[in-house]
């Protein structure tokens, strides 16, 4: 009897040490934190998860989405991309994911990213003929640039930023230029946001590039625009996304992919993760609240990220273990 007791006793010491062991296996990993906020708070909430739930060091590194893909193909860094908007590099990583080199995993936004061309809705309601690009293209005098007021404008991304790409060569095939338009580039993301909220506070029209789910199209009310044609994937694929493609024709965006991809190596290396990363996901009404809290609050994405973990826990804990999950809310 006492042999019985003293191996029962010694087996209910080992199997907690048993389970820090094999959260321990999870090694060290490094992390995209992409530029745009969706993105910066999923990869803090994989941080938040990984490294308490399954004893990951984790490195926040920074992104964005053609220079991190081209990196985790190329040298296999950073490990994951918790958000990566997979239609700007659907070729090269239908070919690395063929060859073995990235996985790709969740769709992290499960009702996909959607992306265009918007204006302010006091414009389409004040102007009911505007519907679609090219109808807002024959109004210059409505979407006056801050540099040139005399000429409309276009505004488009940072650098590195596929649509920067997307939005440069539709700007060409629409004969934008001719039409009395002019093409501005934001420099950063937050140049962007700011082109938008000054045309709201000075009631002034907006025609550009921009997506959802964002906090920003929670606040101005915003209308998305038709290019007038089906999106076609194969010029997308060979010229709309492609720098400096030769003859861009009018295109619209697809409804874009949003996944979650990591390496090889990281499936080998933490493989006590994969079945937490294969299943998180989250809709765009839960991200648009996230990101409301944050900007309303002056939070950071680690903040919102934390604020994600305490607020819904009925949803994330559906992608880990109860073990996982009490480990999560400890840390919390």
């Amino acid at each position: 009897m006492k042999t019985l007791i003293a191996s029962a006793l010694l087996a209910a010491c080992l199997c907690p040490l048993a389970g820090e062991a094999r959260a321990a296996d999870c090694g060290a990993v490094s992390v995209a934190e992409m530029k745009w906020a969706s993105a910066g708070v999923a990869a803090h909430v994989d941080r938040i998860i990984l490294e308490s739930g399954y004893g990951c060091t984790v490195t926040l590194v920074a992104g964005d989405t053609m220079p991190t893909f081209a990196s985790m193909d190329g040298s296999g860094e950073p490990d994951v991309a918790p958000e990566m908007w997979v239609n700007a590099v659907r070729a090269p990583l239908d070919a690395a994911i063929a060859e073995g080199r990235l996985i790709q995993l969740s769709p992290i936004l499960s009702e996909g990213g959607v992306e265009g061309w918007w204006m302010p809705r006091f414009i389409a309601e004040s102007h009911p003929d505007i519907r679609t690009v090219q109808d807002a293209l024959q109004h210059p005098d409505l979407f006056p640039g801050a540099a040139d007021p005399s000429r409309g404008a276009v505004h488009s991304c940072p650098p590195g930023w596929n649509c920067r790409v997307t939005t440069a060569n539709l700007f060409r095939a629409l004969e934008a230029d001719k039409a009395g338009f002019t093409l501005v580039e934001a420099a950063t993301a937050e140049e962007l946001d700011r082109s938008i909220a000054a045309a709201f506070e000075n009631k002034t029209g907006w025609l550009g590039y921009y997506w959802a789910p964002t906090s920003l199209l929670g606040r101005y009310q915003m209308t998305k625009l038709s290019f007038g044609v089906d999106h076609d994937k194969a010029e997308w694929d060979t010229c709309t996304s492609v720098p400096d493609c030769p003859a861009p024709k009018v295109n619209s965006y697809p409804t874009s992919d949003v996944f979650t991809v990591v390496t090889k190596a990281f499936s080998e290396k933490a493989a006590v993760a994969m079945d937490y990363m294969k299943v998180r996901r989250w809709d765009n009404g839960t991200v648009g609240q996230v990101l409301a809290w944050m900007d309303e609050n002056g939070g950071t994405t680690e903040d919102a990220a934390r604020h994600f973990l305490r607020t819904y826990p009925d949803l994330w804990r559906q992608w880990v273990t109860p073990d996982v999950a009490r480990r999560v809310e400890a840390a919390l």
